[in-house]
């Protein structure tokens, strides 16, 4: 009896802010590998996870939500989420039902040009009516007539597993590219950074959040702990004091959060501390935007 051959290949899902990516970024791997939060722009970098089988090997790639760049970190946000569209095998485009169809025309008219497999997924399908749902995937079929249509609701499970059967029909035949025993490309401290950087983005409100980057100084995996020293920059005095809080209330309860879940993650007890710095408008500064891996050209 013949052989199957390994299937491989890059899926990669892009779109705008806050229509879902992350979670359904979490649900086709199955672990959850990108932070999700309501606010835009929570996913900062390309993000890698991988699912493997004795016959394929799928790597997902969640990007940042497109958006027009208003200072060089969300420049760099944006050359990962076209460098998706180069590298991909299969591209899975998200929207949502609340989103207008021609909210980012200038990225939406480079993926019409692509001459690749594009699964259009509309999420959030529970919050709209079957009438609704009907015109807009008439809508998107004149704006991607090659694309394949998923209306989804990536939060509630809802026909993901008819994308994930889909995705596998269109890999390419192909060795793995990875080990097959990774799950993503990204270290252990890239992890921590980014869960203290959830609980940042739940806690705090306005502008705070926004300029909070999380760095990890120190990380011993011992035998039966785990020892984490973070920072966590912001760009000004006064945020700073917003951080910490009063009496360093909101730190310390940040510090727990983050604690819990990275407890989760590694399945391992955790002792962590949390430090703030002031690093004057780091958001703009090439040196800083590189040696936190926001990778520039």
């Amino acid at each position: 009896m013949e052989q199957k051959k390994h299937r491989s290949g890059f899926v990669n899902i892009v779109g705008n802010p806050n229509v879902g990516k992350s979670t359904l970024m979490n649900r086709l791997v199955g672990e959850k590998i990108s932070i999700i939060t309501a606010k835009a722009q929570t996913t900062r970098h390309r993000i890698i996870g991988i699912v493997n089988k004795p016959e394929y090997q799928v790597v997902y790639s969640d990007t940042p939500g497109v958006l027009r760049p208003n200072y060089k970190l969300q420049e760099q946000m944006l050359t990962f989420s076209l460098s998706a569209l180069q590298d991909a095998d299969v591209l899975l485009y998200v929207t949502d039902v609340v989103e207008k169809v021609d909210k980012n025309d200038e990225f939406l008219a480079k993926v019409q040009q692509l001459d690749l497999p594009v699964l259009l997924l509309i999420n959030k399908i529970d919050q709209t009516t079957q009438e609704a749902l009907e015109q807009l995937v008439l809508q998107w079929q004149t704006l991607l007539p090659k694309a394949e249509i998923y209306p989804i609701s990536a939060l509630n499970n809802f026909s993901v597993d008819l994308v994930q059967k889909r995705v596998l029909e269109l890999l390419p035949e192909s060795p793995p590219y990875f080990e097959k025993d990774a799950l993503t490309d990204k270290p252990a401290r890239f992890f921590v950074a980014e869960i203290i950087r959830e609980k940042a983005l739940l806690l705090y409100q306005k502008e705070v959040p926004y300029a909070i980057e999380a760095i990890v100084e120190e990380f011993l995996d011992e035998k039966d702990i785990i020892r984490i020293r973070a920072i966590i920059l912001v760009e000004r005095d006064t945020q700073k004091g917003i951080v910490i809080g009063h009496k360093g209330e909101s730190l310390k309860k940040l510090g727990t959060m983050a604690r819990k879940d990275i407890e989760r993650f590694f399945e391992k007890k955790i002792y962590l501390q949390i430090y703030v710095k002031v690093e004057k408008d780091w958001r703009n500064r090439d040196n800083l935007l590189k040696t936190f891996g926001y990778k520039l050209d």
